[in-house]
Parts: structure tokens; sequence; C-alpha cells
């Protein structure tokens, strides 16, 4: 889309929980700890924070929205919208905002609801939110995003964590303007999907016997599809792009941006966007060795494991994009002076 720019928005608050459970890349056989060495080189990550079993996704956000909103000091009444961006719900129906609502207590008389997206969701919401905002109509609202991905198997490329963040937004006229800049690009879905479990072919039992596929090991047809080579083309190719035209057509020059808070995909696309744009490394924060590939909260999550005690102290412009499934990619350039975002939390 054209650069969109909102404003009378405030960026209030942010705050992030992951999982108290740490796994470690390097627990592996003895057979294959040369390989798996080789492996978090390339990829960057050393250990992932994994969910309980009995814990899912909404559980964090609860956390997280919880603790934030007692920062804020805002009542629940105050919040007057709530949205969600997830690919992992609890359940296929009801969408995970209606229960989170009950959850948290908030009015009955408020809009909630889900936003399907994975890497590229936290710029997106942020844009609906911001956009529900803008008029005055309502004043006060919640985006929580994240993912409970570390349950995909993934044995061959472990990348994935669990997290879950929230985000205040406020109506303020004195606001600073927000800059987005949104894309998709449906020809490359096959990237990166469940092929299973949707309406389109729906879960049988065959689907979890190992099948196969062209050039790899055995797979199951309800594991996720993860074409490493296509994802890494279309990153280091859209995402350079993306963030100098954001940056142009926003007038405001990358030197002058304080951060670029990339979605945290892995180790070499990230390097290879960095160095594109000839960043030194203190202005792109990374969690990748501590926390893996955590989809849609990985931006937030940079920001509150990394950053988090400068954007508290100071005023700060940032330029967050975030790229993957869909394909999509997405950019926002915003300003936040001091703002609420307690320590990272655990769960």
């Amino acid at each position: 889309m054209a650069l969109t720019s909102i404003l009378n928005v405030r960026y209030r608050g942010l705050a992030s929980c992951v999982p108290k459970n740490v796994v470690s890349n390097f627990d592996c056989p003895p057979e294959q700890r040369s390989e798996r060495e080789r492996l978090v080189r390339n990829i960057g990550i050393e250990t992932r924070r994994i969910c309980h079993s009995w814990q899912c996704f909404s559980d964090l956000a609860v956390v997280a929205a919880e603790k934030l909103l007692v920062e804020l000091g805002w009542e629940r009444d105050d919040v007057d919208a709530l949205i969600v961006v997830t690919q992992s719900p609890d359940y296929l129906m009801p969408g995970s905002a209606i229960l989170i609502q009950d959850r948290l207590k908030l009015r009955t008389s408020i809009p909630a609801f889900d936003i399907n997206l994975g890497c590229s969701g936290y710029p997106y919401g942020l844009y609906v939110l911001g956009s529900m905002l803008t008029s005055g109509a309502i004043r006060r609202g919640l985006v929580l995003v994240g993912d409970k991905s570390a349950w995909l198997p993934d044995s061959l490329l472990p990348l994935f964590s669990d997290c879950g963040t929230a985000t205040a937004l406020e109506y303020d006229t004195n606001a600073p303007p927000m800059h987005f800049d949104l894309n998709s690009d449906g020809s490359g879905y096959r990237a990166i999907m469940m092929p299973v479990g949707g309406a389109r072919e729906r879960t049988d039992f065959y689907h979890f016997n190992p099948q196969n596929a062209e050039g790899s090991e055995k797979r199951r047809p309800v594991d996720l599809i993860l074409d490493g080579a296509a994802v890494l083309n279309f990153s280091i190719a859209r995402v350079p792009v993306a963030v100098k035209q954001i940056c142009e057509t926003a007038a405001t020059p990358l030197a002058d941006i304080d951060y670029l808070v990339l979605h945290q995909a892995n180790r070499m696309i990230n390097e290879t966007i960095r160095k594109k744009l000839g960043l030194a490394a203190e202005k792109v924060p990374s969690t990748l060795h501590e926390f893996g590939n955590t989809s849609s909260a990985s931006i937030p999550l940079t920001m509150t494991a990394r950053i988090r005690e400068d954007l508290t102290l100071n005023g700060r412009k940032s330029l967050l994009c975030g790229f993957g499934i869909g394909l999509s990619w997405a950019s926002c350039i915003l300003e936040t002076d001091r703002i609420c975002m307690p320590a990272l939390l655990e769960a």
C-alpha cells in the first residue's frame, strides 16, 4: 500500500511475557553435536522459550496485559477495543480475543476480534487499532500479539519460541504521527504454510504418517512447510527496499532512526538486511540468541528485552519491520516518549 499516516494516537506502553521453560538447541544426541553447532552459528539461536503443554499464547498475553494495565493505571472500563494478532488461537472457534475479553474482565460493549497474521503481524495490529482510535470515537485500546509456535514440528530446524505481548494505544491530539506501509504477496504462500488442518484439507489419520518429500527427509503432511531459500530470497529482496521507502515517503532519513527493530527470522536473514542497509549492530537489536523466532511477538519482545531502558527514559524514533508468512511485509515508524514498559515477564 502507499504510505499512510495515523494522527492523534499515542503509543503508551508495552509488556512482553515468555514461558519460564528454557530449551537449549545444544540438547541433542552426541552424534548430532557438530551438525547442531553449525546450525546454531547459522541461525543464531541457542536457547528458546517453550510453553508447557497446558499453556497457550493467550495465557502469556493475559499476563502481559494484566501487568500493563496496572503499570499504566488504566481501569478495565477504560479499554475501548481489544485486538489479538495470532496464528495459534486457543480454539479454531471462537476467536481468542473474545475469550481474553472475558478473562481480563473488560466491558462487553467493546469490539474484540482476531487478526490471523504471523511474522508481519505487529505493524498490522498497530495500524488496525490506531485506525480505530484516530477519530477519537474510542479513546484507549489494547493489541495483544504473539504465538505458541514451538509446538510446530521443527526438529530439523529448531527456530521457534513462544511469547505473548500487550501494547496500549491512546487517543491524544498532541501525539506525533505514526507512519505505516503494509504489503502482501499471496503468490508466495507456499513458502511458509500448514497445508493440513484448515477447511481446504481437514486433518485425517493418514496425515500423521511420515512421507518422503522430494529432496528432504521424511515429513508428515501435518508438519510445517518452511522453504528456507524462498524466505531468504524474499526477505533480503523486499525488506531493505521497504525500509528505505517508508523513510523516504515519511521524510525521515534512516540516519535519524534510533532503532530498526526487525522481525527475528534468523541470524543469516537479519544480518544480511542490516548490512544491506549499512546500519551498525547497536541500531538493530536482536533477541535471536536467547529467544529464537517468536513469530509476531518478535518485534515487541526485542523492544522489551533489548531497548527497554532507553525507551522508558528517553524519547526515541523507531522503525519496526515485520516480514514473512503470507508472504507479507509491514513497516511502521513511530516516536515514543518515555513509554510504560515493565521488565520482561515470565509465566
